[in-house]
């Protein structure tokens, strides 16, 4: 029943992720980029500054200032920065699924960071996932559009944020790395505006995107991390695609966004490889768990 919940919540989540992705792109028509994301910065730290202090928490903790926060910091930055950019200059479609591949750049980062074992079948699925971002990406062919590698940048930015996150203090509560992970993007939306120039005064209807991409950003997090700790990682994790195909339905019914046949082809290869390098991890750690010597109780039969 749990795996039940779990995997509704991650739906739900992913639903609600899309939504935030429309918000920021209805904002980034009339705004600039890095408005956007200082605006939404400001945003995300109110309600995870609310949350924090809820639960009793400080936003000034000596561990924000650990090497690892600093980096996770860094590569937030990345994420968010290159995915807004992606979702202002390039179809809501094709952002969301070069972002799907997040999973497989995390798995390879933790062979490569943490050392942990991947078997040449989960190499070979995270070879064919990269191999199905460049049919999105086609570089090399007429339909290649620069403006879409921003959503690679952003794929790493995340893939590196999560790597991160696992290594975070666990003195830390989610709000309080959710603060500072919003808190970054201030000097990073500053910069890029400093570059761009051109700062608009927002009108109502920008506002409005924001809160919105604001509300559904907190709320999608909240459910995520409560889809991760109520279920199975591996059994709630491969409903994370789904995010997928609430980008292409939204796209095609708000946005009037009709993905062509390479985009359709390089998410559902992203997709089945993800999928695959899940489900492989599954298996080995429970052949893995199987194999384990049971340690008998005290007292029990030898």
């Amino acid at each position: 029943m749990d795996n039940v919940r779990g995997s509704l919540l991650m739906v739900a989540a992913m639903a609600a992720f899309t939504l935030e992705d429309l918000c920021v792109k209805a904002a980034a028509r009339h705004l600039p980029a890095g408005q956007v994301l200082m605006l939404f910065g400001l945003g995300g730290m109110a309600v995870f500054a609310a949350l924090t202090w809820r639960q009793g928490g400080r936003l000034l903790h000596p561990a924000m200032l650990s090497r690892t926060l600093i980096v996770k910091a860094g590569f937030e930055v990345t994420g968010r920065a290159g995915y807004t950019l992606a979702l202002a200059l390039t179809p809501l479609s094709s952002a969301s699924a070069i972002l799907q591949a997040t999973p497989l750049v995390v798995v390879a980062g933790a062979a490569l960071v943490f050392g942990e074992r991947v078997g040449w079948r989960r190499w070979a699925a995270i070879g064919a996932g990269f191999l199905g971002v460049l049919v999105i990406l086609r570089p090399g062919v007429s339909g290649f559009e620069p403006a879409s590698l921003w959503a690679v940048v952003g794929t790493l930015g995340f893939a590196g944020r999560d790597l991160a996150t696992r290594a975070a203090p666990r003195v830390l509560s989610n709000a309080q790395l959710g603060f500072w992970g919003f808190a970054a993007l201030l000097p990073t939306g500053a910069g890029l505006l400093a570059v761009t120039g051109g700062a608009v005064l927002p009108q109502a209807g920008d506002w409005a995107a924001l809160a919105g991409a604001t509300l559904c950003g907190v709320i999608a997090y909240s459910w995520l991390t409560a889809a991760m700790r109520t279920g199975e990682v591996s059994v709630v994790t491969p409903f994370r695609y789904t995010r997928l195909v609430f980008a292409i339905a939204v796209a095609a019914v708000v946005l009037g966004e009709r993905p062509d046949a390479a985009t359709l082809a390089g998410g559902a290869i992203i997709i089945a490889s993800g999928i695959y390098t899940l489900l492989r991890g599954r298996s080995l750690s429970r052949r893995a768990a199987a194999a384990r010597p049971v340690t008998p109780r005290p007292g029990g039969p030898t």
